[in-house]
């Protein structure tokens, strides 16, 4: 049995690609492999909280504060009070972070980003029973990677880093940030694209980097795509009587620039002057910038808009979720932000054309023409243009779901990633033994 150490950012129910990713692997990795699997993250909920106290937390009598179906979760504050100099000092007393050779700057990058968990540190620095075989984390750049590389020091076992780096984003690529991403004995990158960028563009040696993709519980949205009418209905919930035959639009993710989820807005307009008759589902959480968007769009004529956020749902498979996959007539997530897209392949399940944009790891995800289009990232017109071509064409849409749907089903299940994760995972062990 493998003793594994997981140190994700949040954990559900903070809803993410990352969390998700870790998640998924942790339980197939454990009633699978045989692993066993140590989770310890922070509190926090939302991405505020990572560093700020008005953020929204898991409290100690939420069910899911300790358990998450049959995974254990250790759950440590966020010390937001603490400065980066006294957090710096603190540091500078262990052998293991010294023996990181860290440019301080570099770290006071980390800390801003927090989330800072002193507490934990201390808990992993003193626990007895510290028998890892591998230290695993994600993601970048926060501090959880900074938290990683000691413990893996401190023991001398091998660090591995999920990143989800967001190579579109140019401020992922500081090279103060990418100082600490080298530290790590392997890096997992989740397409080709994400692995070339990190070689070429921050001189990281190409053994450091092993691809594996993402995946998707393939099952789940199948089952959802081929049951029949009778099941629950998302348009006869939530869309007007009279207007069932409406297109249904869905995105799903974090709603904000980087996903994309405001050029959407910014692009109902343009869609409006061609089809009218069409509903845009918004799933996921809200932030400020999007609230504000959507204030002003909803107030436009025939504009139709059903927004839901974690709060209105009961976690990944919430029925309403996967009912809006099963009826879309389109998944749109014109997104740079995404080092895959978990929701482009939950989208393929249901047998759903999808819209991504041409820019980071999207181009090799989505094959355009074969299974989605892509458009210019934050251009609501290009937006449009292909919204309205694609909802025009059924036999199109049938097509790029359906070549979607078969490639999910043979190279993008969660057990095909564990699979690859479970040999990568040997593969470290054995060679550091």
């Amino acid at each position: 049995m493998n003793h594994i150490l997981y140190l994700p950012t949040r954990f559900f129910p903070s809803i993410s690609g990352a969390e998700f990713y870790f998640q998924r692997m942790a339980e197939i990795l454990i009633t699978k492999y045989n692993y066993n699997i140590d989770i310890f993250t922070s509190n926090a909920i939302d991405f505020k909280a990572l560093r700020n106290s008005s953020g929204r937390i898991i409290n100690h009598n939420d069910k899911y504060f300790d358990h998450v179906n049959n995974l254990n979760i250790n759950r440590f504050p966020v010390n937001y009070n603490t400065s980066a100099k006294d957090i710096l000092n603190k540091l500078q007393t262990i052998p293991a972070y010294n023996k990181l050779n860290l440019n301080d700057v570099s770290l006071e990058l980390f800390i801003k980003n927090g989330p800072y968990l002193g507490d934990l540190l201390e808990f992993l620095l003193n626990k007895p029973d510290m028998n890892y075989e591998l230290i695993h984390s994600t993601f970048f750049p926060y501090f959880n990677c900074i938290l990683s590389l000691i413990i893996g020091a401190f023991i001398n076992k091998p660090k591995v880093c999920t990143p989800f780096f967001h190579f579109s984003n140019p401020r992922y690529s500081d090279s103060r940030l990418i100082e600490v991403l080298k530290k790590f004995d392997l890096l997992i990158a989740c397409t080709n694209l994400e692995k070339d960028f990190l070689i070429k563009k921050c001189t990281i040696p190409p053994e450091k980097i092993k691809v594996i993709p993402m995946g998707v519980d393939h099952t789940k949205f199948e089952k959802v795509h081929k049951t029949s009418s009778k099941q629950y209905s998302f348009k006869q919930k939530f869309f007007d009587k009279k207007e069932k035959k409406y297109k249904l639009i869905l995105f799903c993710g974090y709603k904000n620039y980087e996903k994309g989820a405001l050029s959407i807005l910014k692009s109902i307009p343009y869609i409006l002057k061609k089809i009218n008759k069409v509903y845009f589902v918004f799933i996921g959480p809200s932030t400020i910038a999007f609230n504000q968007e959507l204030s002003k769009i909803s107030k436009l004529e025939n504009t139709r808009i059903i927004n839901f956020t974690p709060d209105n749902l009961t976690g990944y498979f919430d029925k309403k979720k996967l009912a809006a996959f099963k009826e879309a007539d389109i998944y749109l997530m014109p997104s740079r932000s995404d080092a895959f897209g978990i929701s482009f392949l939950e989208a393929w399940s249901a047998g759903k054309p999808v819209i991504g944009a041409r820019i980071g790891a999207t181009p090799e995800v989505i094959r355009e023409d074969i299974d989605g289009l892509l458009v210019e990232f934050d251009n609501p017109e290009d937006i449009a243009k292909k919204v309205i071509n694609l909802l025009k064409n059924k036999r199109l849409r049938k097509i790029y779901g359906l070549a979607g749907h078969l490639k999910v089903s043979q190279k993008f299940t969660w057990d095909i990633v564990a699979k690859e994760t479970h040999n990568t995972y040997q593969n470290l062990i054995k060679n550091h033994n």
